[in-house]
């Protein structure tokens, strides 16, 4: 079965850094692009991507909300993403996921934009920015 779990969240004042972990299992991590994605604030049903990372080519793909700060990356031998957020601000909090995707596509990083390609999520992990 398809498993991701993530973790690494918590509570950081504005301007650290935390650095997401997505454990994923049961399917074949090169051949499929990972998605990290937050809801929306005060929109909690709605979910918008901030970076996608292909397996297959390592193209990284960001959000304009989180471009220059977070960092996606993935260790393909040990099937984990990761997600370094840096210069962290209140309106970074949110929940976190981590998403299996069959590619990466900007238009998941638009607000009421975000659709699913096999989806398969994690539980999400807490991330809060103290002013």
């Amino acid at each position: 079965d398809v498993k991701l779990v993530e973790s690494g969240g918590g509570l950081v004042q504005a301007g650290g850094s935390l650095r997401l972990s997505c454990a994923a299992s049961g399917f074949t991590f090169d051949d499929y692009a990972i998605d990290w994605v937050r809801l929306s604030p005060g929109k909690e049903r709605e979910r918008v991507g901030v970076a996608c990372i292909s397996n297959r080519d390592n193209k990284t793909y960001y959000s304009d909300a989180v471009k220059g700060r977070f960092i996606v990356s993935v260790d393909n031998a040990k099937n984990m993403a990761f997600l370094q957020m840096n210069d962290l601000r209140p309106e970074d909090t949110s929940v976190y996921y981590c998403a299996q995707e069959n590619y990466c596509d900007r238009v998941r990083f638009r607000s009421s934009h975000y659709y699913y390609t096999t989806g398969y999520w994690g539980q999400g992990t807490r991330v809060t920015v103290s002013a």
